[in-house]
């Protein structure tokens, strides 16, 4: 299995173009638009706006706050992107910044850095997906305003659908490299313990079909949350996306909170309150029995981290 980095721009993007086509087809052309941002009317207000901030009240270059977005592909996060990006104050810095990113690639620290320096916003949400696993290097670099992360996770069921549904099999390609000692220095296998690793091959994903590859792929990022010490840091906040969706104001007060920024209800005026369906019986996949059991338990865990995470945050607003 080649890495994007590994194959030719011209294979990369006929790549691309297919994988696009094929959600084009299965999830329609409107959220292609709505997910890529590539309504220009919208864009082009953003931009104005947020040029008009830099005029009114722009920072001093090198005071603004870093705020990584991480977790798992198809988790939601590109709600909360948008979300925020529609605060002026904030610079957003996506996957497809090809002057911060290559491929959806983070650049080395110091394009990072320099980045961060130059900008006259308030904050800068950067969203390292591939990186989740630097977290905490992220927030370490040097020289800069002391940080913020966000981890966000999704209800695994839902998140495997969405991504075999736009990436195919591609987590489970990943776990077989992983098992098989391909994976070379590929992002998907950085920072895996021993433990991890014989964990992954003790489910054999040579014979997991490609949801229930998807659902591994998920218990070993999402891990990489508590592996990392990332439950007991001040500056990192566990944000499930279904509390999300299902609650927006109150979430994003919680966001807020957490940021030291204002409220406003614009942040979710994209988002319509819906119930969570992740748990429903008819919405759960037929994933492999071994693999189902090891989700389940770092569901309850995760939702466990996040309601205390939300009971900390309720006392500090409460408090100031």
């Amino acid at each position: 299995m080649a890495a994007d980095d590994e194959v030719s721009a011209l294979a990369y993007t006929a790549r691309r173009v297919r994988r696009h086509l094929r959600w084009a087809r299965t999830e329609g052309i409107g959220r292609l638009i709505e997910e890529d941002r590539l309504n220009p009317v919208d864009r082009v207000g953003t931009a104005l706006a947020k040029r008009r901030w830099r005029r009114r009240a722009g920072r001093t270059p090198g005071s603004a706050m870093p705020v990584y977005l991480v977790g798992l592909q198809r988790s939601g996060t590109n709600m909360l992107v948008r979300g925020l990006d529609a605060a002026a104050e904030v610079e957003v810095r996506n996957e497809n910044d090809s002057a911060l990113f290559h491929r959806f690639h983070l650049r080395p620290d110091p394009v990072l850095t320099a980045a961060l320096h130059r900008s006259r916003h308030a904050y800068v949400l950067v969203k390292p997906l591939c990186e989740s696993h630097r977290v905490d290097e992220l927030l370490a670099l040097p020289g800069l305003t002391p940080g913020r992360a966000l981890w966000v996770y999704r209800d695994v069921d839902d998140r495997a659908r969405s991504e075999v549904a736009k990436f195919g099999d591609a987590n489970l390609r990943a776990l077989r490299a992983i098992a098989d000692g391909s994976i070379g220095r590929r992002w998907q296998g950085q920072r895996l313990d021993a433990d991890t690793i014989e964990l992954i091959r003790a489910h054999d994903p040579q014979l997991l079909d490609p949801h229930s590859g998807a659902a591994l792929f998920w218990y070993v990022r999402n891990s990489l949350f508590f592996q990392l010490g990332l439950d007991r840091r001040a500056d990192v906040l566990l944000c499930r996306y279904d509390s999300l969706v299902a609650e927006p104001a109150a979430q994003l007060r919680r966001l807020c909170a957490f940021l030291d920024f204002p409220y406003h209800p614009r942040l979710h005026a994209h988002i319509a309150p819906r119930a969570s369906h992740g748990a429903a019986g008819d919405r759960r996949l037929p994933i492999d029995p071994r693999v189902r059991a090891r989700c389940d338990e770092l569901t309850d865990r995760l939702d466990r981290a996040a309601a205390d995470a939300r009971s900390e945050t309720t006392k500090a607003v409460d408090s100031g």
